[in-house]
């Protein structure tokens, strides 16, 4: 019962972990691409809209 319950652990881990590699890869990937649209049309970023004051400012890596 005990190596059951060890492997379910470990099963939940890897789990885990694989999720966060997707996530990872997933935000670096749509990081690459926007560096690359801004590479092709010469911009020097990305401007986002603020929805509380409306006004533009540009997009940081966390956003």
């Amino acid at each position: 019962m005990l190596q059951l319950l060890i492997m379910g652990v470990l099963v939940l881990g890897a789990w885990l972990l694989y999720r966060r590699f997707v996530a990872e890869a997933k935000r670096l990937q749509e990081k690459s691409r926007r560096a690359q649209r801004e590479q092709q049309t010469g911009a020097v970023g990305t401007l986002v809209k603020d929805p509380v004051t409306g006004e533009y400012h540009l997009k940081k890596d966390e956003e």
